[in-house]
């Protein structure tokens, strides 16, 4: 029987991205002038688990494509990473593919126009249970983007994770954001993650979509104050990690909030919990228990954001399953990251683990972090914040 490290499945598009230049504007009634467009495959099916195969881990993606010419763009694409990664895709007759035109001009924030196709039809059925029995891990993205996963209170979502951890693998879950005027508006997000978390292991949203899935009033407040800068500049510590334990309680082990050019947010559960993580179980579970961490990202010529919290998901999984403890897992999530905004794509810039390594012990420089909350504290020698509810504080990095 043939195994694997993780299967990736999930939200699978194609990602259409113009050049624009520094300058461009939007106004309504009015013509911008763009570069070339970049064609590239987009979804957690495609950023996601293509990063972790670059990084060496071995991988087959579970995502579905409709008969058109943009699904046979997707499957050829994805092919050309690698044999056999394309071997368990869903091709649905007569639904279309999913595409996203991504416009991100140099030095903002990106902005999407999405149309969903035929993820909205992606069940718990499309995920073959050989494939969980053979997985050491899952990992499932976007859930907001995928409307049978999350009608019914995430019933699908529920039971595709629910089948995993009964195969014995671990699983792992990604969120997305979702246009909050659309129909995903006025899921019951909450209520979905109540359903699905108590079957999840390690879930690494971004805080701005965790905060418009959970809390919408602070989401808009933080919104309203940032203006035309950052959103992550805007939300406290402390806010992060009420997030976090609150993510804890509902289930999960490993909770990895992702806050842009702030780096990432670690928080997991007790040993007890962490002994039931399934086949990627951390190889040393107490280094990993009852941790609070804040690790700063690395310093880049951003080119483009898309696919950049995927690739940082990748980069932490990688990281849990080569056996990693915490710190460099952290460490690993934010490179890999790094490495993918030097792109316009979401994979142009991911490189191999060894060459990410070899660029981190040259001395790649951080950009600068601070909590600004108390209990705090810098490491110095790891280059990360520890929090006031980190339980091993004493202990050596």
């Amino acid at each position: 029987m043939e195994h694997y490290d993780a299967v990736v499945a999930g939200h699978l598009c194609l990602d259409i991205i113009p050049a624009l230049s520094a300058a461009a504007r939007f106004t309504p009634g009015r013509s911008l002038e763009a570069g070339p467009a970049t064609l590239a495959t987009g979804g957690a099916v495609s950023n996601t688990g293509v990063a972790l195969h670059r990084l060496g881990v071995t991988v087959r993606l579970v995502g579905k494509l409709g008969d058109d010419l943009f699904g046979q763009a997707i499957r050829r694409t994805l092919d050309s990473h690698g044999p056999g990664l394309t071997d368990a895709l869903v091709t649905a007759a007569g639904e279309s593919s999913s595409y996203t035109i991504i416009l991100s001009p140099p030095g903002a924030d990106r902005m999407f126009i999405h149309h969903t196709g035929c993820n909205a039809t992606f069940t718990a059925g499309d995920v073959d249970q050989t494939h969980l029995v053979q997985a050491r891990l899952l990992h499932y993205g976007y859930p907001p983007t995928m409307r049978r996963m999350h009608t019914e209170g995430g019933r699908e979502l529920a039971a595709l994770l629910r089948r995993a951890k009964e195969a014995g693998a671990t699983t792992s879950l990604d969120w997305t954001m979702f246009d909050p005027r659309g129909p995903a508006g006025a899921v019951d997000w909450r209520a979905v993650m109540e359903a699905a978390l108590p079957h999840v292991d390690i879930f690494t949203p971004n805080i701005e979509e965790l905060l418009l899935a959970l809390d919408r009033p602070a989401f808009e407040r933080l919104d309203a104050q940032a203006g035309d800068g950052a959103f992550v500049d805007q939300v406290p510590a402390g806010t992060v990690a009420g997030v976090a334990e609150e993510l804890l309680r509902l289930g999960p082990a490993v909770v990895g909030i992702k806050a842009g050019h702030r780096g990432m947010y670690l928080r997991t559960a007790g040993s007890q919990r962490l002994a039931g993580m399934g086949r990627a179980t951390p190889t040393d579970s107490d280094a990993w228990a009852g941790r609070e961490l804040w690790a700063p990202c690395y310093a880049v010529d951003v080119v483009g954001t898309t696919g950049a919290g995927d690739a940082t998901t990748a980069g932490f999984l990688m990281g849990l399953l080569r056996g990693f403890g915490p710190e460099a897992a952290l460490q690993a999530a934010n490179a890999v990251g790094a490495c993918s905004v030097e792109a316009a794509d979401s994979l142009g810039g991911v490189r191999g683990w060894p060459e990410t390594r070899a660029r981190i012990d040259a001395g790649w420089a951080r950009l600068p972090l601070e909590p600004g909350a108390p209990g705090w504290r810098y490491d110095g020698a790891g280059q990360i914040w520890i929090g006031p509810n980190d339980t091993i504080t004493r202990r050596p990095l």
